[in-house]
C-alpha cells in the first residue's frame, strides 16, 4: 500500500509548481501530496531490473520489481499502483498480452503503462503498444531522465487523483452530515413546533379553567354574602322586635326560636365549608364500624323531613327486606344521604316527588334518591360535583345553598369505598342520584352503634350553681354568654383579654372557667397554662370555646390543659349538659 514518505523527493513537486504549501490545504490532501507511491517494474531480466530500480530511485517511490507478467499480475491484484513500467519481450507472457490484461480488469484500467523494449522498434509494434494501453514507448537503452520525468508526471497524476478521491469524500461525507443536521433540525422544528402548539393548547385550557374557577369563585362569594345575610335578616328582625315595649308571650316565644334556627343554618353552612376543607386537607378520619344500612337512612330521612314536608313533597322509602351491613362512619353516612334528600327536597318545586329506593346489588349496595325536580342539563352532569356549582344561575337561584354539598357527598362516599352518579333527561324532567356503597358480611349486634335516644321536650337538664368565669374579647360574645349563663341559674364574672382572665381567676375563684383562644395580651392557650399553675388550678373544669375546630387545634387544646373544646356558636343544650355532668361529678366526689 501507499506510504508516507520522508521530506524532499517527487512529492515536493506541487510546491515546486507554485502552489499553495500543505499547512494551507486540508489534512486529507496533504497526506495525499506526500503519498509515496507504488510503481509496478516488470521485466525478465534482473540485471535490467536493477538498473530500473537505480535510475527510479526517489524518496517518494516505492519499486515493486516483477520477473514476469504473471508475478505483475499477483501484484497488481494485491496493491494498487501509480505507474506500470513494463518489458515487452518476455517468455511467459509479453508486455502487449500483460497490458490488455490490466485494461480488461477494471480495477486496473487506468493505470498508466510505460512500454521499454530494445527489439520491437518498428512503427506497427509501436501502433501495437498504444493499442494496448500504453501512455509511452521507450526504446532501450532507456534515457535515464526521459523515463524519471514521464514516471514523476504520472507519479504525480496519481497523487492529485488520490486528492481529488480524498476531496471527494470528504465534500460527500460533509454533504451527508450537513443533510443529516438539516434532517435533524428539521426534526427538532417540527418538534419544537409541535410542543410549542401542545404548550399553547394547554396554556389556553389551563386559561379558561381558571377563568371557570375565577367565575366559580366569584358566584360562590356572591353566594356565601347571600345565604350569610338571609339569616341575619330575620334575626335582626326578631332582635327588633324583642326591644319593642308591650310584646306578647307569642311575640316572646316566636323570635327567640327565629333566632336558634337561623343561628342553627348558619352553623351548617360554615361546617359545610369546614368539611370540605378537612377533607381536602385529609384531616377527616371515619370512624367506621358495622351497621344497618336502613338505620343510616333514618336518621338521614329524620334530619330531611321538615324540609320535604314543608315543601309539600310525596316521599317514600323502598327497602328490601334482607338486611344491608355497611362498615361505615354512621354520622357521615348519614350526611351524604340528608344532602341528597334535602337537594331534591330544595330543587323540586312545591308538591312534587322524591324516593328513596334501596336494592342489594351483587356486593354492594344501591341507593337512589330520584325526585320530580328542575332536572340538569346533560352537559351539566359531569360538573354538578364541582365545588360551587349549581344549577340554578347565581341570580336567579332560590333555592339556597353554597353549592358544596354535593362536592361533600360525592368526597365522604369515595371515603367509604362507594361511588355516586348524577342521571338526568334534561330540565324539567328531575334528577336521579346513584349511590354505591360496599357491603359486609352479616352476624355482629350492631346495637352499640345505634344512636342515643334524644331528650324527650320537659326532660331538662339541672345543674347545681356554679361560680363560671367568661373570658371572650368579644363583649357582645361574653355579654350574651354570661347573661345565659346567669338565666341558668350560676355565678358569672366576664373579662375580656388573657390577663385579666388569670387574673380573676385568683380573686374570683371560678370552678369553671370558659377562655376563648383568640384574645390579646394572653391567648387562650397561655392563660390556660398560667390558670393551671394557680392554687386549686388543678381542679377547676377549663373549656376552650372557639371559632378554631380543626383537629390541630383540639390537639393544641389539650396540650394547653383544656379539659373540653367547643366551637362556636355554642350549643346551649350540649353547654348545659355539659355543665351538670362536672357539677354531678364534682358533688360525686
Amino acid at each position: 500500500m501507499p506510504e508516507e514518505p520522508s521530506a524532499g523527493g517527487a512529492g515536493s513537486i506541487a510546491k515546486r509548481d507554485g502552489q499553495a504549501g500543505p499547512d494551507a490545504q486540508p489534512a486529507e490532501l496533504r497526506q495525499s501530496n506526500h503519498l509515496r507511491v507504488n510503481i509496478l517494474v516488470v521485466d525478465d531480466e534482473p540485471r535490467n531490473l536493477a538498473v530500473l530500480e537505480t535510475v527510479l530511485d526517489d524518496p517518494g517511490y516505492r519499486l515493486v520489481p516483477a520477473k514476469s507478467g504473471n508475478e505483475a499480475l499477483l501484484a497488481l491484484m494485491a496493491e494498487e499502483f501509480a505507474v506500470l513500467v513494463l518489458d515487452v519481450r518476455m517468455p511467459d507472457m509479453t508486455g502487449f498480452e500483460l497490458a490488455q490484461l490490466v485494461k480488461e480488469r477494471r480495477k486496473t484500467a487506468r493505470i498508466p503503462i510505460i512500454f521499454l523494449t530494445a527489439y520491437y522498434n518498428e512503427d506497427q509494434h509501436v501502433l501495437e503498444g498504444y493499442g494496448s494501453g500504453a501512455v509511452d514507448y521507450l526504446h532501450k537503452p532507456v534515457n535515464a531522465a526521459v523515463l524519471r520525468s514521464k514516471v514523476a508526471v504520472f507519479a504525480e497524476l496519481y497523487r492529485k487523483n488520490r486528492a481529488l478521491e480524498l476531496a471527494n469524500l470528504a465534500l460527500l461525507g460533509e454533504v451527508t452530515e450537513r443533510r443529516r443536521a438539516e434532517l435533524r433540525l428539521s426534526e427538532l422544528n417540527e418538534s419544537l413546533d409541535r410542543r410549542v402548539q401542545e404548550r399553547t393548547q394547554a396554556l389556553h385550557a389551563s386559561e379558561e379553567q381558571l377563568r371557570q374557577a375565577n367565575r366559580r369563585k366569584d358566584e360562590f362569594l356572591a353566594t356565601l354574602a347571600h345565604e350569610l345575610r338571609n339569616p341575619l335578616a330575620p334575626m335582626r328582625n326578631a332582635v327588633q322586635v324583642l326591644r319593642l315595649q308591650g310584646v306578647g308571650a307569642t311575640e316572646l316565644e316566636w323570635a327567640p326560636n327565629i333566632i336558634d334556627r337561623q343561628v342553627q343554618a348558619m352553623s351548617r353552612l360554615i361546617d359545610d365549608l369546614m368539611d370540605v376543607s378537612r377533607i381536602d386537607q385529609g384531616k377527616i378520619e371515619l370512624r367506621l364500624c358495622r351497621v344497618q344500612l336502613l338505620h343510616v337512612l333514618r336518621d338521614a330521612i329524620e334530619t330531611s323531613r321538615p324540609l320535604i314536608d314543608e315543601c309539600g313533597h310525596r316521599f317514600t322509602l323502598s327497602m328490601p327486606d334482607e338486611k344491608l351491613w355497611l362498615s361505615a362512619d354512621a354520622v357521615r353516612l348519614a350526611q351524604v344521604f340528608m344532602n341528597l334528600l334535602n337537594n331534591a327536597a330544595k330543587y323540586t318545586d312545591n308538591g312534587g316527588a322524591i324516593d328513596l329506593a334501596v336494592r342489594h346489588d351483587g356486593k354492594e349496595a344501591l341507593v337512589t334518591v330520584t325526585d320530580t325536580g328542575i332536572g340538569i342539563e346533560a352537559e351539566r352532569l359531569e360538573s354538578v360535583f364541582t365545588m360551587f356549582s349549581q344549577v340554578e344561575a347565581a341570580l336567579s337561584r332560590s333555592r339556597g345553598g353554597l353549592g358544596i354539598g354535593l362536592t361533600l357527598t360525592q368526597r365522604l362516599i369515595e371515603m367509604h369505598g362507594g361511588s355516586v352518579t348524577a342521571h338526568s333527561q334534561g330540565l324539567g324532567h328531575g334528577s336521579e342520584f346513584v349511590v354505591r356503597l360496599p357491603l359486609i358480611g352479616v352476624g355482629a349486634d350492631v346495637s352499640a352503634t345505634a344512636p342515643a335516644a334524644p331528650l324527650a321536650a320537659g326532660d331538662a337538664v339541672v345543674a347545681p350553681s356554679l361560680r363560671i368565669l367568661v373570658a371572650d374579647d368579644n363583649n357582645d360574645a361574653a355579654a350574651t354568654l354570661a347573661l345565659l349563663l346567669e338565666i341558668m341559674g350560676h355565678t358569672v364574672q366576664q373579662v375580656h383579654d388573657g390577663e385579666e382572665a388569670v387574673t380573676a381567676t385568683a380573686a374570683f375563684d371560678p370552678e369553671l372557667v370558659l377562655l376563648d383562644i383568640g384574645m390579646p395580651k394572653l391567648n387562650g392557650y397561655q392563660a390556660c397554662r398560667q390558670i393551671r399553675l394557680q392554687p386549686g388550678g388543678a381542679t377547676r373544669m377549663m373549656v376552650a370555646v372557639t371559632g378554631w375546630g380543626q383537629p390541630g387545634d383540639l390537639l393544641a387544646s389539650q396540650a394547653a390543659g383544656f379539659d373540653h373544646h367547643l366551637v362556636k356558636p355554642l350549643d346551649p343544650d350540649a353547654l348545659e349538659e355539659l355543665i351538670a355532668g362536672f357539677a354531678n361529678n364534682r358533688d360525686a366526689s
